[in-house]
């Protein structure tokens, strides 16, 4: 019986240069596959295009890139069914406002990145040595307090930077943050690479929009606070001061020791006035690029309108549930603009199934216009909700299962993927969270426990969960943190957790916390509930949490929690939370940072596609082609050897000029296959005869292994 016959799909919609973009990965992905391209170099690539291995062998984790956490209607239906056909049928929103998929097929990732592309979305540069998801306060441009809308600059910064060949030789991940506020948690602007908090100053009596700029910030094992580079930075001077700061990274940032190479180590090693100097000189001879204005005043040229007329809601009237008015306490606030409320959707885990994710989007089509947004939080707001259908809205949340009033208290809980799926998982961050989550879901419905007394949960502590010590669930910024450790005891190894106390997000994280003590994994729900009793116990009139903790002192915390890093008695001390198997440490290589690859490498890669493009066009009878792309091959390779000498793309120099006085003329490039380049850069491919056409694709080949020949030399002096 003869197979039916699949059509192939049509992919208009996907913009031509990114499913150009998108079938040079599919080349890369057939090449590793057939063995002809580097695994290093092949890690880093499918990294700075989304795709992560997972603990589980043969599928991957694909990050998918969402700016600022903007999501349509469509693109929450297409994420949606993507998640079901593509990975196990869940979108997981992460704490950069990302989704991710797990258990996806390598070989699916292709058609996964063009189904995405169809509605806007791409998965470039979401993983990788790379600048990661531009972040900003969801509710921007709609919050009561804030000093401007971010939302446009943020923007622009995240599509500038994107693709930028500036941000493309990193030695490690670069993160950027916007606040619309200095006061509020929604930013975490100090705690990134570049954190940026909106700031007014009047400048020739005019007023101007600018931002306090924060730089090297980070989490991971070793925290960094953020260090003020400037008080203000106007707003049309972000992008190229962004763009210098990415050149003294990729210049300056540690390339060898992976565990350095973050750029809170260059800041805290230069000093922020060096540092600041550096990024000054960068900014003197930074190039006129006409894009970040374009960029810019595009991104200003956006706004958000509402779907529905603005109403208000009696919160009085009899007709209004218990229910309701629990989810209205907790998941609700008013806009800044009359009639509009922000609406939560809380998420467990940060988890929403395909069917959820699909009726949100139809949902959110009855109440409001594409205003949807991922949080830090791992939540998913509704913006521009008109007030008086919040009632509506919650009994539509309610039959998908989306109506949990958590979503500002101590169930909000932000945690890693830790065990479930991530190799340098040490102990289950995901299963503590949905014990603690059944848990405290039990006390709201009760009114015990950790149950504000009115159908919700307390909202005066933060806990956050991480699997292991580099903080991806961000706990040092948590009133109570934890990260995954392990402990061996006769033979056994059983998973622990380091308890973190004193952090906030208050003030864009200006406050990271401190280890206490070290508790066993299944006790840590206990940990959380002596915690909190101490609290209640000890608090003075308008103390804080982490101003009790501080007060009570580090010795008074550690003797409170004596006893619960006892174990070896019960045999569920050997047991992590929500597995009922005997514990087992299994801690892999992780990919987060990626391989180390210098920009040359890539560069080279780049001009084997190229060619092996070129005989393909050559194969088929396309002369002119094939002559085009073997020219191109040539320039990515000659522009490897340039950028090992400082060269910046962005610069926009001569290349076979600066080839000749660099490489050719000291006596590093054989002259005679550098004349294949200069021959070929004044002959234009028109009429090129096929003669002619394999000639050059010849000389190509020969010109990108010379330059592999010089390449491998200049690796071999250093190793000497």
């Amino acid at each position: 019986m003869t197979a039916p016959t699949i059509p192939e799909r049509d992919w208009s919609r996907v913009p031509p240069e990114l499913l150009a973009e998108i079938d040079v990965f599919e080349t890369e992905l057939h090449r590793f596959l057939a063995g002809s391209m580097p695994e290093k170099v092949f890690l880093e690539f499918r990294l700075r295009h989304g795709v992560y291995g997972q603990r589980q062998a043969n599928v991957q984790m694909h990050r998918i890139k969402i700016p600022l956490g903007r999501l349509s209607a469509e693109q929450c239906i297409t994420l949606a069914d993507l998640s079901q056909e593509y990975a196990d049928g869940v979108s997981h929103i992460t704490t950069r406002q990302d989704v991710q998929y797990h258990f996806v097929d390598i070989h699916d990732t292709p058609n996964l990145m063009r189904r995405l592309a169809e509605v806007g979305i791409t998965t470039k540069e979401a993983c990788g040595n790379t600048v990661r998801n531009v972040t900003c306060c969801p509710t921007a441009g709609v919050c009561s307090d804030e000093v401007f809308d971010v939302s446009p600059y943020a923007h622009a910064m995240a599509y500038f930077l994107l693709r930028h060949p500036d941000a493309q030789n990193f030695g490690r991940k670069f993160k950027i943050a916007f606040s619309g506020c200095a006061q509020h948690h929604c930013g975490l602007a100090r705690m990134h690479d570049i954190g940026a908090v909106a700031k007014l100053r009047t400048i020739d009596g005019r007023e101007r929009r600018g931002f306090e700029i924060w730089v090297g910030g980070g989490l991971g094992a070793v925290p960094h606070q953020a260090q003020l580079y400037s008080e203000f930075v106007t707003a049309e001077d972000t992008l190229p001061l962004a763009q210098a700061i990415s050149r003294v990274f990729a210049r300056l940032g540690e390339k060898k020791n992976r565990a350095r190479a973050r750029m809170k180590f260059l800041v805290a090693n230069l000093g922020v006035d060096e540092f600041r100097r550096l990024v000054e000189a960068e900014l003197a001879r930074l190039p006129e690029d006409p894009r970040r204005e374009q960029m810019f005043r595009d991104a200003l040229a956006l706004s958000e309108k509402p779907l529905r007329p603005g109403s208000e809601l009696d919160l009085a009237s009899p007709t209004l549930s218990d229910a309701f008015r629990a989810w209205h306490r907790a998941n609700v606030e008013p806009q800044v603009q009359a009639g509009y409320s922000i609406a939560t959707v809380f998420l467990p885990l940060g988890d929403i199934t395909a069917d959820q994710l699909r009726g949100l989007g139809e949902v959110s089509r009855r109440y409001v216009r594409d205003t949807i947004r991922t949080t830090v939080e791992q939540d998913i707001i509704l913006r521009w909700v008109a007030s008086g259908d919040l009632p509506a809205l919650h009994r539509d949340l309610e039959a998908l299962a989306l109506a949990a009033p958590l979503a500002s208290g101590i169930g909000n809980i932000t945690a890693c993927p830790g065990t479930d799926s991530c190799k340098l998982g040490i102990a289950s961050s995901r299963g503590l969270a949905g014990v603690l989550h059944r848990e405290f879901v039990d006390d709201a419905a009760s009114g015990e426990g950790m149950s504000d007394g009115q159908g919700g949960l307390r909202d005066d502590v933060a806990v956050k969960i991480s699997g292991c010590f580099n903080s991806c669930g961000q706990h040092h910024v948590a009133n109570i943190g934890f990260f995954g450790t392990s402990k061996r005891k006769g033979g056994r190894v059983a998973p622990l957790f380091q308890v973190i106390l004193g952090g906030s997000t208050l003030h864009n994280a200006d406050s990271y916390g401190l280890a206490v003590a070290k508790v066993v994994a299944h006790r840590a729900p206990e940990v959380i509930r002596k915690l909190t009793a101490l609290y209640d116990a000890e608090k003075q009139h308008g103390e804080t949490f982490n101003d009790c903790v501080n007060r009570l002192g580090k010795a008074r915390i550690r003797d409170e929690l004596a006893g619960f890093d006892e174990f070896g008695d019960d045999e569920t001390d050997f047991h992590d939370n929500r597995q009922p198997w005997q514990y087992v440490k299994d801690v892999g290589a992780g990919e987060c940072a990626g391989e180390v690859v210098e920009q040359a490498e890539f560069l080279l890669d780049d001009a084997e596609r190229l060619i092996f493009e070129a005989s393909l066009h050559l194969e088929a009878g396309r002369t002119r082609e094939a002559a085009e792309v073997s020219f191109r091959g040539m320039k990515a390779s000659a522009d490897a050897l340039l950028s090992t000498r400082g060269l910046l793309l962005s610069d926009r120099y001569d290349t076979g000029a600066e080839l000749r006085a660099r490489f050719v003329e000291t006596g590093n490039f054989f002259p005679g296959v550098a004349e294949y380049y200069a021959k070929a850069a004044s002959q234009e491919p028109t009429g090129v005869s096929p003669a002619l056409a394999r000639q050059r694709v010849e000389e190509a080949n020969l010109f990108i292994e010379e330059a592999h020949v010089v390449y491998s030399r200049m690796a071999g002096k250093q190793v000497k």
